[in-house]
């Protein structure tokens, strides 16, 4: 079982959906205690950074997330659950994230218009990585977002949006994208059968 967190925010169901047309068997998991046992764990976010980790926190959620991350359970955190695993955002300064990348979400660069709502191709960083590996190229994803991850080492892919701006990163079993794998086609839904591979 595959545990997509529904902590209150936005429609989570897409991405139960889109988990569940790869062949995973996908829940949505509003108690803590449902996620015990869960061979994988999704983060999805939707809209602003603040808002998300509050309700992440208030749900109990937070630390379901924190666990698969600590026990090395595969992980997936998409968009604003991409974000939600740095120290802080630049949206809401004053929410501390889970901290388990040590770096900061930033705005887009001044000179782009944000947010940047399109689809995007996703360039290869050069390290090695499960989530990537097999994906058509080029390999065009579906982004929605103002604000976005500083580069680290873990970065393995970028997009291109008035420089490069961060696009997927990894770290043994961790995975976070800050494109729509749900709303990414074909290229999405190859990554989505990566993740429940990787998840049994």
């Amino acid at each position: 079982m595959i545990a997509v967190l529904d902590y209150g925010i936005g429609n989570l169901r897409s991405a139960q959906k889109a988990l569940e047309k790869v062949g995973a068997d996908a829940v949505l998991v509003t108690d803590p205690e449902a996620a015990q046992q869960a061979a994988g764990v999704v983060l999805p976010g939707v809209g602003a950074f603040g808002p998300c980790m509050k309700g992440l926190r208030a749900s109990g959620l937070d630390r379901v997330a924190l666990d698969a991350v600590e026990s090395g359970t595969p992980f997936l955190g998409v968009c604003v659950g991409l974000q939600m695993l740095y120290r802080r955002s630049e949206e809401s300064p004053e929410v501390a994230g889970l901290e388990i990348f040590d770096a900061e979400v930033r705005a887009l660069p001044e000179g782009v218009k944000r947010p940047q709502m399109q689809w995007n191709v996703l360039q290869a960083t050069g390290r090695r990585s499960a989530l990537l590996e097999g994906l058509a190229q080029p390999a065009w994803a579906y982004f929605v977002h103002s604000y976005a991850p500083e580069t680290t080492d873990d970065v393995v892919a970028t997009c291109d949006y008035g420089g490069p701006v961060v696009a997927a990163v990894e770290r043994g079993n961790l995975w976070g994208t800050q494109f729509h794998p749900e709303k990414s086609g074909t290229v999405g839904l190859s990554l989505l059968q990566s993740f429940a591979k990787a998840c049994g």
